[in-house]
């Protein structure tokens, strides 16, 4: 089905903004894949690494994210899906691999990651085989559970939590709530520039306020000046050996699923948004996304950074703004892996407020909930919907609600009740085919009838 430029869109899919607008719609775009960034940071403190141990695995993350974001985006002939789907740091395989770390080292934490990438690139062409569990109202529950999934991460950075138990300072709320505003106020009566660029402007200006509300934000600033603008990293005998461990095997294979899953999530978010008109799922450049994206994974372990995924917080981006050009993406992973070697930019960006950032996952994670409801409740309801989604919803939330129930049910359960996501949509599509199974069985009959 070929995409028609709409005035439902600013740049359709397949649209080459302008190149001033192409780099500064893509920045909107890096910027918020930097949110991932902190996870490498936070990976080296945990495991009281160096500083130059911590610039590498930021290196090398960075780089897999971009190479990733390009690929997914360019839509190559046999991988990446042609939308606007960019790479980041995979939160999902953060403990896991983590773990991995503290048990073999940096060696054994890669070559876990590439199993995981390898799984992932496996299951790619099974998705071939969804077309018909994945009808219209659950395509629209997995988008709006994309939004749902990302609400931890961005009400705990809006109200200027980094770590568990870090206390909540008023000025962090004042500065987060101002900075969604101006977003939410640049979309709905914004123009033209100022409504494409919106979350641009919402950081920049949640920034200079954070400085003026909070000193200690542009006293931060000031560690910039240390930083060198171009840098190769040192890489160190940790980057030089990949090792493999059976006892983690499927511990790494049940989150590559999870993983896959939240890809799908994000694929056909952004399949819905790129193609509005379209009635059906295409599953052909969803198979080639998974595919790129489990390709992105491999390439993570093969070069020494952290998993990587794609972006839900991006996909709501490209909704929120009407401009959908995968070229977008292209341009974003390029400047990401030009970043990766410039520690005075990354630095920097990594200083942004947190609750500016909280801000503007929130402002891409709205558009992701409603465009999922709409398409949920845009057929015929009846009761069996109602209790596919009642009963996956319940399910899928619960995970994220009640983490330590979960943490002590019996290891069956864990596999697949781990997070909002991939619970709901494997709920959703258990309980559909279930539900409706009187129906299957009549059609069946029906047709060896008529035979």
């Amino acid at each position: 089905m070929a995409v028609e430029k709409t005035s439902h869109l600013e740049y359709a899919v397949n649209d080459v903004p302008p190149p001033v607008h192409l780099i500064v719609l893509s920045l909107q775009h890096v910027c918020l894949m930097f949110v991932s960034v902190a996870l490498p940071v936070i990976f080296t403190a945990q495991l009281t690494e160096t500083s130059e141990f911590g610039a590498a695995l930021v290196t090398f993350s960075m780089v897999s994210a971009g190479i990733g974001s390009i690929i997914q985006s360019a839509g190559l002939p046999f991988i990446g899906s042609g939308y606007l789907c960019p790479n980041v740091c995979g939160p999902s395989y953060f403990s896991l691999s983590l773990s991995a770390a503290w048990l073999g080292g940096l060696p054994l934490m890669r070559g876990m990651i590439i199993v995981a990438g390898l799984v992932e690139m496996a299951l790619a062409p099974v998705v071939q085989k969804l077309k018909h569990v994945f009808p219209r109202f659950i395509v629209g529950l997995v988008v709006a559970m994309v939004g749902v999934s990302i609400i931890n991460m961005s009400v705990n950075s809006v109200f200027g939590i980094e770590y568990k138990g870090d206390a909540i300072r008023t000025p962090d709320i004042v500065i987060g709530m101002v900075s969604l505003m101006i977003m939410v106020l640049c979309n709905i009566w914004g123009k033209g520039i100022v409504k494409i660029y919106c979350l641009l402007i919402g950081m920049v200006s949640g920034w200079v306020f954070a400085c003026m509300l909070e000193p200690e934000y542009l006293f931060k600033l000031s560690t910039v000046q240390a930083q060198p603008f171009f840098a190769l990293p040192v890489i160190g005998p940790e980057f030089r050996n990949i090792s493999f461990d059976i006892d983690l095997l499927i511990p790494f294979v049940v989150i590559s699923i999870s993983g896959s899953l939240k890809s799908l999530g994000n694929l056909l978010a952004a399949q819905k948004i790129s193609e509005p008109k379209r009635d059906t799922v295409d599953f052909v450049p969803i198979r080639k996304g998974l595919l790129a994206d489990g390709f992105s994974t491999v390439l993570s372990g093969v070069l020494g950074g952290m998993a990587v995924d794609t972006s839900s917080s991006n996909v709501g981006l490209a909704g929120s703004t009407r401009v959908t050009s995968r070229w977008l993406g292209v341009v974003a992973g390029m400047i990401f892996i030009l970043f990766a070697f410039c520690p005075k930019l990354t630095v920097a960006l990594t200083l942004m407020p947190k609750p500016v950032l909280g801000a503007s996952i929130i402002f891409a994670g709205c558009f992701m909930i409603c465009t999922g409801l709409l398409e949920m409740f845009g057929e015929e309801w009846d009761p069996r919907k109602t209790f596919v989604v009642g009963i996956a919803l319940i399910f899928g939330l619960s995970t994220a609600f009640l983490p330590d129930l979960y943490a002590r049910a019996p290891e069956l359960v864990k596999i697949f009740f781990t997070d909002p996501l991939p619970t709901t949509t494997i709920l959703a599509v258990f309980l559909h085919q279930v539900l409706n199974l009187d129906r299957r069985i009549a059609e069946l009959i029906g047709r060896q009838g008529v035979g």
